[in-house]
Formats: structure tokens, sequence, C-alpha cells
């Protein structure tokens, strides 16, 4: 391994995608045997709702190839950028990182931590904080998950993106 790439101080940023539109009927059931890297995600992010009382997702491998396909262009014709997610039909959230290689737990455990900037009472973040990462992951009526991640190596970077569907983060709505 690069030594280069583990003095290199660890720099994130996180996006998410949510909707104000309908929402989408579930996809899929989910496998007996999934992937370490899918159990780690889906772990993960059912730990955060249990903690706020919304009920577990379910791995979606329609969500996780979707998913997959875009990190991989991403990562293939777009320098590893944030992808645009606008016009999907799916939730989504993104994490960047340089400088480490970001595990499965590490990226949803990032997105939790926004939780501090939201105020569940008045359905908001706190002034000059962002948290819709962490909204998405714990919206109530996002029932499936599917998640990829590419590793950068020009970039020394990873991308990390999931995707949630029903998408969550409609306007006027709580997430839980």
């Amino acid at each position: 391994m690069d030594s280069a790439l583990l003095l290199l101080p660890l720099l994130v940023l996180s996006t998410f995608h949510g909707s104000s539109n309908g929402a989408a009927q579930p996809t899929s059931a989910s496998p007996t045997a999934l992937p370490t890297a899918a159990s780690e995600f889906l772990e993960a992010h059912n730990q955060a709702r249990a903690a706020v009382g919304v009920g577990p997702l379910e791995w979606s491998e329609k969500l996780a190839n979707a998913s997959s396909r875009l990190v991989r262009y991403q990562r293939n014709k777009m320098g590893c950028q944030f992808a645009n997610l606008i016009n999907s039909s799916y939730g989504g959230n993104q994490l960047w990182a340089s400088g480490m290689a970001v595990t499965p737990r590490m990226a949803v455990d990032h997105w939790v931590q926004e939780k501090i900037y939201y105020n569940h009472a008045s359905n908001s973040c706190v002034p000059n904080h962002q948290c819709g990462v962490y909204t998405q992951v714990v919206w109530k009526k996002s029932l499936e998950l599917g998640c990829a991640q590419a590793a950068c190596v020009k970039e020394r970077a990873s991308l990390t993106v999931c995707f949630y569907n029903p998408p969550g983060n409609v306007v006027g709505e709580s997430p839980y």
C-alpha cells in the first residue's frame, strides 16, 4: 500500500437526495444470506433506525445493483465526483472520502453523526448545519436499502452511495 496515502488527512463529504413527490413501492424481499458489506450497511442503518423507534430496512438487490452501476460510472467516467441524484426515483446518500479506506459501517456512522443537528420537535436542522443524510437514514417510510462503494485509486479516495426506496426527506414530513 502506498504510504503517502496513509499520511493524507481524512477528508469526508456527504450529500443526500430526497424527494418531494410520491413514493415508489418496494421492489424485492431481503435475501437470506447477504454479502458482508451488505449486512454491514443494513445493520448500521437499522441500529440508527431502532434508536428512534423506526422499523428496519430490507436489503434490495435492485437498489444495490443501481448504486453499484452509479459508483462505478462515477469512478470510471467522472473522476470519482459526487453523482447528480436530482432525477433519481430513489432517495440517496453519498459519501466521498480521501486518505483512508471507508467501511460500510463508517459511512453510515458518518451520516448518523448529523443526528446532533436534527431538531425533531421543529423537524428542522439547527442553523448553519445540515442533517438530511441523517434523516434519510431514519426515514420511517423508506423500506428498502441498496448500497455500493468504489475505490478511486487515481484520486486516492472512495465513493459510497446508498439508495432508499421509497425516498425520504419529503418536504413537510417528519422522518419519524
